[in-house]
């Protein structure tokens, strides 16, 4: 049985301070015992705004034929030997076990872990994050995993949306703007997202679909306008589909009444 180093971590908390590792914290294992499924925020994206807590659950579901005796995991950002970020309870901590209903090998291990953006978070740490695990068995087979899974972790989008004039008369033009900004993680504030594409959308009142008019790319601050004609009364909105490091977003609906001419 290998023996766990000290993982230098907050438990339940995200934390930036270095990993002690040594070279048995690396790929490993003994037996049979299998890592099924990882999962982080149900498979989701982790979206972070710039000070709001997110609480999220990691979920790691092993096997072995002698059963599962305990799991431990750990999140974190960067190389394995180096992170840059992290999150989670560790090496120290084991994660809550309970068998699969009906199974005499499958366990499914969770823990809740909550990302605090005033802990540590930067923006550097957007984007991909890995899921460090060790299952151990009731046999004392275990499997050691560096990075059994990925998950994005994502800085958290704003959109505002506001059409004038209101009320118009049908057939005239109106202009619809809005500002696209996003979490600063360095900061701890919300900041313009300049040259990102937003879509100007449209539902007409009484449905419940937005349909898309056109496309916009936002200007410096995150600026966005555009023209469209008015014809019925309906909400107007901004919508933006996210990147790989920022969560994706819709505006309120504007609601503008039109008018016959």
């Amino acid at each position: 049985m290998f023996i766990r180093s000290a993982v230098a971590t907050l438990s339940g908390a995200l934390a930036l301070s270095a990993l002690a590792v040594t070279t048995a914290d690396a790929d490993a294992g003994q037996g049979d015992t299998q890592v099924v499924q990882v999962l982080v925020n149900n498979g989701k994206s982790v979206v972070v705004g710039a000070t709001t807590k997110k609480t999220i659950t990691l979920s790691i579901t092993a096997r072995d034929n002698s059963g599962i005796k305990e799991a431990y995991g750990w999140l974190y950002h960067g190389s394995f030997d180096n992170p840059d970020g992290s999150a989670g309870p560790g090496s120290d901590t084991p994660l809550t076990c309970t068998p699969v209903p009906g199974s005499v090998t499958d366990s499914t291990c969770t823990a809740s872990i909550t990302i605090d953006p005033n802990a540590a978070l930067i923006n550097a740490n957007a984007g991909t994050w890995h899921v460090w695990t060790s299952v151990d068995a009731n046999d004392f087979d275990y499997i050691n995993k560096d990075s059994a899974s990925t998950f994005l972790m994502k800085r958290a989008a704003k959109l505002t949306a506001d059409a004038s004039p209101e009320p118009v008369t049908a057939g005239k033009v109106i202009t619809i703007k809005g500002t696209l900004s996003r979490a600063n993680w360095d900061n701890l504030t919300y900041g313009g997202y300049a040259g990102q594409s937003a879509k100007l959308q449209f539902r007409k009142a009484g449905t419940t679909t937005y349909n898309t008019v056109k496309t916009v790319t936002s200007g410096t601050g995150g600026v966005l306008k555009a023209t469209a004609t008015a014809s019925v009364d309906g909400y107007w909105r901004w919508s933006f589909a996210g990147t790989g490091t920022t969560g994706a977003t819709n505006a309120a609906g504007d609601y503008v009444d039109v008018t016959a001419g």
